[in-house]
């Protein structure tokens, strides 16, 4: 009887990295989120992150940004802690954050990192703005500068793309308010002088 010998496999099988998908996670799909984003997010370009512990959208402004730098927001689903511990995180969680980088740069260091910087002083505002928790948390060594998350273990999960949706329009209004979508959207015109409370 002849055998038939199956080809060789070169190499280590990949392994399949588990929850990959939306629907694998437990966590709503979310194409859905470019559409409610852009009316707050206006003129910037949307492109989807499906890796890591990130399930969303990216926002980035349009146009060259400065020389080696980056920024934009990040609409969507921490679903793991991972390279997210700094945020004492309880996955699957909703989360919005401002992202600059690198953060080494002499860019960040004037908009971000030094004392009474544009975008610190943008925080406290908004800090100021925010009626209820979870509060806005800011970060001035990390690319990851300012951010809003909120955890959905307690939420029933027929309802979490509803609360989710409600917790990201409200957190990207208060973002508009600030004025910090508008001076990212600019080119990070983060050196004028930022608005007072009315």
């Amino acid at each position: 009887m002849t055998q038939v010998r199956r080809p060789k496999r070169h190499g280590r099988r990949p392994k399949r990295r588990s929850g990959s998908t939306a629907s694998q996670l437990g966590i709503p799909e979310v194409s859905w989120i470019q559409a409610l984003a852009a009316p707050y997010l206006r003129d910037y370009r949307a492109s989807p992150v499906a890796r890591g512990s990130l399930r969303g959208y990216r926002f980035v402004p349009p146009g060259k940004s400065q020389a080696g730098s980056r920024s934009g927001f990040f609409v969507g689903y921490l679903v793991d802690s991972a390279k997210h511990e700094f945020l004492n995180p309880a996955p699957p969680e909703c989360i919005v954050f401002a992202f600059v980088g690198p953060v080494r740069s002499p860019f960040y260091q004037e908009i971000v990192a030094r004392d009474g910087s544009p975008l610190g002083k943008t925080a406290e505002y908004i800090g100021w703005l925010t009626h209820r928790r979870p509060r806005f948390a800011f970060f001035n060594s990390r690319e990851i500068v300012l951010t809003r998350h909120s955890s959905m273990r307690e939420w029933p999960a027929a309802k979490w793309k509803h609360y989710s949706r409600n917790f990201f329009i409200e957190t990207l209004a208060w973002l508009v308010r600030s004025s910090l979508v508008a001076k990212i959207r600019e080119g990070i015109g983060l050196h004028t002088r930022m608005q007072p409370p009315i």
